[in-house]
């Protein structure tokens, strides 16, 4: 199942060729950025136990590194995505040094408040962000690689990018997961008191998760920077981290590919839904409110719960 899925995501450029059927080679481009965020939210609940209602800010901080880096600074490619990285990844350790402190509603809470003081003050700095108007560009600067220049003017080339960024992510948190640090993550969610007496630090190994889930919210700003040529301060709300954290529930939280399955389901119900009907949200609603009452373990855990009772079947 996972090959059929890697050979389909692949091969969508050219699945869908004509001209009219691009949207939906941009759509699969914006969920894979999506699910990006989503896995941002996931890396901090479902694998070290704290529920971050403020990845939207990061999200925000590598959106305004790019969009900066190519308007204002003239930065080419690499170095523009290096900016909408490294910005992120530093205002997740300065806010994490405080918000790591706290667990339960208390971090959820915190996560909100620094994610609001840097959406007003986007507003405010009209000058460096564009205030409501945000800040638009052209089409960003092209890089060579291997003697070979490539560029997002190509929608073939900026989708096969965004997947490529996307599954090295997801293959680098798979390792992640899978290695001692990994281990001592989920050892802090189900017992932060036990993980601390068997020599663990607690409030590192939370800030070093907190950095990483950073990261990833980070470079999926970015990559949506590149994507829409555009930067707001509307992407730091709260509701931005709202979204992502449903996206994650619904998926599966604590599974790999769970945030990619619940931002592919909300983000084809809107795309499908939303053409003959605006009230689409509803449909979101009710579907979220059903896999948490019947499936709290997300879609994936329903499928491997499934999985495993056919196989008991067949013994």
């Amino acid at each position: 199942m996972l090959i059929v899925s890697a050979v389909f995501l692949v091969a969508v450029p050219w699945l869908v060729p004509a001209v009219a059927d691009r949207f939906w080679v941009n759509v699969m481009a914006e969920i894979l950025i999506w699910s990006l965020l989503a896995s941002s939210v996931n890396l901090l609940f479902g694998y070290v136990g704290l529920l971050s209602f403020g990845q939207a800010l990061f999200f925000g901080f590598g959106m305004y590194g790019v969009a900066i880096g190519v308007e204002k600074l003239g930065l080419g490619f690499w170095p523009a995505l290096g900016l909408g990285v490294a910005a992120p990844v530093a205002m997740a350790f300065v806010a994490g040094i405080f918000a790591v402190r706290l667990t339960w509603h208390y971090f959820a809470i915190i996560t909100v408040v620094f994610s609001l003081i840097f959406y007003f003050l986007a507003l405010t700095l009209k000058p460096l962000t564009g205030g409501d108007d945000g800040i638009s560009f052209t089409l960003p600067p092209a890089f060579r690689f291997g003697g070979a220049e490539f560029g997002f003017a190509s929608e073939t080339f900026q989708y096969l990018f965004i997947l490529a960024t996307v599954a090295l992510c997801l293959y680098a948190m798979r390792r992640l997961l899978a290695s001692p640090l990994g281990k001592a993550f989920m050892a802090i969610r189900d017992n932060d008191v036990r993980a601390s007496l068997i020599g663990l630090n607690v409030y590192w190994l939370r800030l070093a998760a907190f950095v990483m889930a950073g990261f990833l919210a980070g470079l999926s700003g970015a990559l949506f920077a590149f994507f829409g040529r555009y930067a707001s301060a509307s992407y730091m709300f709260y509701h931005v981290s709202g979204e992502a954290v449903v996206w994650t529930i619904v998926g599966g939280a604590g599974t790999l590919l769970g945030p990619l399955v619940g931002t592919s389901l909300f983000i084809l119900v809107r795309e499908v839904v939303s053409t003959h009907w605006q009230h689409h949200a509803l449909i979101v609603g009710a579907v979220a409110i059903l896999i948490v009452i019947y499936a709290p373990r997300g879609m994936v855990g329903l499928w491997r719960d499934l999985l495993e009772r056919w196989s008991g079947g067949e013994k």
